[in-house]
């Protein structure tokens, strides 16, 4: 057994595991009890793209996917941001309105 196939074998296991994170991450976004935990469970989705992405470009050994994850990680940055903004003025509208 070589390195190729080592970085391989442990690659596949990662993504599979990453999916399964995924999988449970989607359902968390859907039966999530409160806006709070939708956002944290989208957040977490982004990080686990990235990882997704990550170990796709180790696997194929193009760094063109890590350019990806850059840009992923900025988009989910701004959407934390965007959501963190929104719940904060609603519930300033909420204080408001007592």
């Amino acid at each position: 057994m070589n390195a190729a196939d080592i970085v391989s074998i442990s690659t596949l296991i990662a993504l599979i595991m990453l999916f399964i994170a995924m999988l449970i991450a989607v359902v968390r976004v859907i039966i999530g009890p409160s806006l709070a935990d939708r956002v944290l469970a989208l957040d977490l989705l982004t990080v686990l793209a990235m990882g997704f992405v990550g170990a796709i470009a180790i696997r194929t050994g193009l760094t063109l996917y890590l350019d990806i994850a850059i840009s992923l990680a900025l988009l989910g940055f701004m959407a934390t941001v965007a959501f963190a903004r929104y719940m904060l003025s609603r519930l300033d509208g909420e204080e408001a309105q007592r």
